[in-house]
């Protein structure tokens, strides 16, 4: 997790271009994560809803989200 540490502490820097670009890098960081652990749910029998209770959002908003990859 050495890049996420990276990320989190420039995401905090004084100079505000080099923090938005650390934030903008975690958000995309973030989206991969959280893709790789929908399908790795899935695949071990996972409902949608328990996917969408774990990550706080409804039902309908993660299987639009990734009900069709």
């Amino acid at each position: 997790m050495t890049e996420a540490t990276d990320l989190a502490a420039r995401a905090g820097d004084r100079d505000p271009r080099v923090g938005l670009r650390a934030v903008a890098a975690l958000r995309r960081l973030l989206e991969q994560l959280e893709a790789v652990q929908v399908r790795s749910a899935r695949v071990h029998g996972w409902s949608w809803q328990e996917i969408a209770d774990e990550l706080g959002v409804s039902k309908q908003a993660v299987h639009k989200k990734y009900g069709r990859r």
